[in-house]
Order: C-alpha cells, then sequence, then structure tokens
C-alpha cells in the first residue's frame, strides 16, 4: 500500500505493546520499519526495464527477512540517536522488527502480488481485499496512532489494528459479493470460467473489478457492491495463448525470456490488445474498471536482436477520465 499507511501501520503494533515510557521511540521507529521494504523500489535497470517488477515486494517483504529487516533499521536509528534512546538495542530491534513484519503482511492484502514465502516460494500472495490506496483505512488509523502519541497510551494502536483488521474483512466479504455477482454473469453469456478473480478499484471498497478467464478470452467487468448491487459491463479482450505468440518469437531470445517473467509477475492475466497483435497488456488493471485496458504492458519486436530486452509500455489513457469515470460508478451514477 501506499508508504504512509505502511508507516502508520508499522507504528500501531509497536506502539500497542509499549509501556508509557516507550510510545515514542516504538511510534518512530515502528514508522520508518514500516516503510522500510520499499526501499526495494531503487533495484532497477536502464536496460532491463522488467527488473524493477521482479525485485519490488520480493526478499525485502519475504517474512523470512522480518528479523533482519527489523536489525537494519535498528542499526541505522542506533547510530543516528544512540545517545538519546533509553531503552537497550536489543529492544529497539524488537520494536523495529513489529513495525517492519506489519509490511509485507498489508501489501499481501492487496491485488499486486507479495512473496511472502521468498525464497522457499516464488508464489504472490494477493488475497485483493483492500485497494493499494484507500483513505478509509488510512485515515482512522493515522488519527489513532497520533492520538496514542500524544497521550502516551496504547490503547488507541490497538483500536487502529481492529480497525484495519475490520476493514480488511469488510472487503473480504466485498470481494466475495462480487465474486458471486460475476459468476452469474458468466452463467447469463454461457461461459464456464477457467478461473475468475475480483479486486477492489481505487479507494473504494464499494466498486469491484472482475475479471474472468475463458479458454479464448478475459471477460472484464464492473460491480457496485452496496445495498442494491449493480453491474456495469464491460469488454473482452483475446487470451495470450502459445498459439498467439509470433512465430518469429525464438524461444531462446530475451524478448521470449522477458514474456514469461512479465507473464509469472501478471499471474498470466495476459490479453493481446485489439489493435496491435504484438502489444500485450496486464488485463488486472485499468484506468476504468470494466475495461480491458492495462495500466503494465510490454511490446515484442520483431526487429530486435536475440540478446534485446522486451520493450514496457502504458496504454495510454486519460486519468482524469477515468477517475470521473470510477467515481460515477462509486455514486452508483454511471
Amino acid at each position: 500500500m501506499d508508504p504512509l499507511t505502511q508507516g502508520a501501520l508499522g507504528a500501531a503494533l509497536p506502539q500497542s505493546v509499549a509501556p508509557r515510557r516507550e510510545v515514542v521511540i516504538a511510534t518512530a521507529g515502528g514508522f520508518l520499519a514500516g516503510m522500510a521494504p520499499d526501499l526495494d523500489v531503487f533495484i532497477r535497470s536502464a536496460t532491463d526495464p522488467l527488473l524493477y517488477f521482479e525485485y519490488h515486494r520480493q526478499f525485502t517483504h519475504s517474512l523470512i527477512f522480518i528479523p533482519l529487516g527489523g536489525l537494519i533499521v535498528a542499526s541505522l536509528l542506533w547510530l543516528l540517536g544512540r545517545r538519546w534512546w533509553t531503552i537497550g538495542f536489543g529492544r529497539l530491534v524488537l520494536l523495529c522488527a513489529l513495525g517492519y513484519g506489519t509490511h509485507g503482511l498489508l501489501d499481501a492484502m492487496t491485488s499486486y502480488g507479495t512473496l511472502l514465502l521468498w525464497p522457499f516460494s516464488d508464489h504472490r500472495f494477493a488475497f485483493s481485499f483492500v485497494s493499494v490506496f484507500d483513505p478509509l483505512v488510512t485515515v482512522p488509523l493515522v488519527i489513532l496512532v497520533a492520538v496514542g502519541l500524544w497521550r502516551r497510551q496504547p490503547v488507541f494502536a490497538r483500536l487502529g489494528l481492529v480497525w484495519v483488521a475490520v476493514y480488511l474483512s469488510v472487503g473480504a466479504i466485498q470481494q466475495q459479493r462480487a465474486l458471486s455477482v460475476a459468476m452469474d454473469l458468466a452463467d447469463e453469456r454461457g461461459h464456464q470460467p477457467l478461473r475468475m478473480i475480483a479486486k477492489p478499484t481505487f479507494g473504494n471498497q464499494l466498486v469491484w473489478k472482475t475479471i474472468y478467464e475463458t479458454r479464448d478470452a478475459y471477460y472484464v467487468d464492473a460491480v457496485r457492491t452496496g445495498l442494491n448491487v449493480m453491474v456495469y459491463e464491460g469488454n473482452s479482450a483475446r487470451r495470450l495463448t502459445p498459439d498467439s505468440i509470433p512465430t518469429w518469437l525464438d524461444t531462446d531470445s530475451q524478448q521470449a525470456k522477458d514474456l514469461a517473467r512479465f507473464s509469472k509477475f501478471s499471474n498470466g492475466f495476459l490479453a493481446i490488445t485489439p489493435y496491435d497483435p504484438l502489444w500485450i497488456i496486464d488485463v488486472r488493471y485499468s484506468m476504468v474498471p470494466n475495461r480491458a485496458d492495462g495500466i503494465w504492458s510490454v511490446r515484442l519486436n520483431p526487429d530486435a536482436g536475440p540478446d534485446d530486452h522486451i520493450i514496457t509500455d502504458a496504454v495510454r489513457s486519460d486519468p482524469r477520465q477515468g477517475m470521473a469515470i470510477l467515481w460515477s460508478m462509486i455514486k452508483g451514477t454511471y
């Protein structure tokens, strides 16, 4: 999720168990440690555009990395201000590790995918209970952590943790409602989905993007899971299958390897744009939830050399128009 939410949750857990005299240190250490795993965004390459996708939410977000992550953050804080710390180094490591440990778990609640079990498994956990940005979970959490810091009382941080748990639980319920509607849509269309997902749209848990896969295509719709369910039927996109990959693409070429890497990151949800057979999108993400437009995409180049990396691209759409459409869906006026 966004850095503020990650920092606030990272502060909430150690603050919730800290005695009154340690609240300030627990909050500061937890806040910084809660954001620290996202330093992996600096792992990127000018020549390999997919390196970022591979390493973001990878080893720094793994459960096994939590003790080391807490140790690293605590060591930096200790070196910068040990003369002011009123607790021992071991205690600081524990508080930072608690804050660090919240990050990967919270990211796994989104749809992007987090390698919680790295290096033992490359499975990306993506429960899709909450958007990567949602002020309804962030604002109450930040307020409760701030009040807890001001009052030096852990009860407010505990309330913040309860609020996050409740909000994620509501997201799980809303997701099941959206999936049920998507299944009904597939039945009405005479389709038997191979797999189906529902993910919250930007900044809310009311409108969900649903995608189901058939042998030939992905069908994308939006579902408003309010008191009265509303369906915004969308469009479809042709699946990328082995038969649809251009015959000129050498399986040993770097482009073919990069396409496999992109497919792994996208959990196989790759589709071909109708206006360019060489333009391949991750169909899970789009500005408008009932459209099969990809925010992330790659483009095959028939003139590329065997060692040339694939081209990353983006489907160009007006973000203001996309947000206006999403807002109208949330209000139920679309």
